[in-house]
């Protein structure tokens, strides 16, 4: 199935939602690859091996909150906001059954190499923001620290998305950042997208089903409560140190980590 993707932007947020909406999200082929070797492997899928699997691909865990939207009963009120409680919910054959040969990323960007490489900092980063903030939230006796790292995993999910279905905005619009570095990136992503990430977001949250840590995290009113700061702060390391690790910004990162976890220089 060959993807289409777009090379002219949408105008607005409401078109880059239906867009998002009725794409079948891709993987990455090591994922796919791990999931499967664990399934040949064991009887009884061990379901805390397969949430660390799912736990270090932002685009399975995307999949993983669909397909629990899909099976959700009118019933379940109570938001299941971590990977291995949804897995218990939807049940290790079915989540499976969900993730029959999938779009495998690496196929669909073949043509764009500095697309690919763009969606795997963008991983890579996500990953470290996630296992950043689960340490400081467990550091904070916080018995949310998964909710907080899958906040923190998934934090970036539309820039993620643009790299796998709008490769070429995406290049242009990271490359946009990097030359006119005095520029908010919202006013970059506005310009190039025709569109902020964090509206397009905003939608696609609600509408998977994602944990609600992640619209907090877009509502300047929760800006200042301690699980947004848990996750804001992890994504900003992750973000900075990725530019290495004399990055401008962090001396003010460690300021607002140090406060975050009631770490005093003595």
């Amino acid at each position: 199935a060959m993807t289409l993707m777009i090379d002219i932007p949408f105008p607005g947020v409401q078109p880059w939602v239906y867009h998002f909406k009725t794409i079948e999200v891709p993987v990455l082929r090591h994922t796919v690859h791990q999931l499967d070797e664990l399934r040949e492997t064991a009887d009884t899928i061990n379901s805390r091996k397969l949430a660390t699997i799912i736990g270090h691909d932002p685009l399975m865990a995307l999949r993983l909150f669909q397909t629990m939207q899909r099976n959700r009963s009118s019933r379940q009120s109570a938001e299941i906001t971590t990977i291995e409680r949804s897995l218990v919910m939807i049940g290790t054959t079915n989540f499976y059954n969900s993730i029959q040969n999938p779009p495998i990323v690496e196929q669909q960007l073949k043509g764009y190499p500095k697309a690919m490489l763009g969606l795997l900092k963008v991983i890579a980063r996500s990953r470290n923001a996630a296992q950043w903030a689960r340490d400081w939230a467990l550091h904070r006796q916080n018995v949310s620290f998964d909710e907080i790292a899958m906040a923190a995993l998934l934090h970036d999910l539309v820039e993620i998305l643009m790299w796998c279905f709008a490769p070429n905005l995406a290049i242009q619009a990271r490359e946009r950042l990097s030359n006119e570095p005095g520029r908010r990136s919202s006013q970059i992503q506005q310009e190039v997208f025709g569109a902020t990430l964090d509206e397009i977001a905003v939608e696609l949250i609600a509408h998977w089903g994602l944990p609600s840590l992640l619209r907090s995290l877009m509502d300047p009113a929760d800006a200042e409560t301690a699980n947004v700061r848990n996750v804001k702060l992890a994504v900003n390391l992750a973000r900075h140190t990725a530019n290495g690790w004399n990055d401008a910004a962090l001396p003010d990162d460690y300021r607002a980590i140090e406060t975050l976890l009631h770490i005093g220089h003595s």
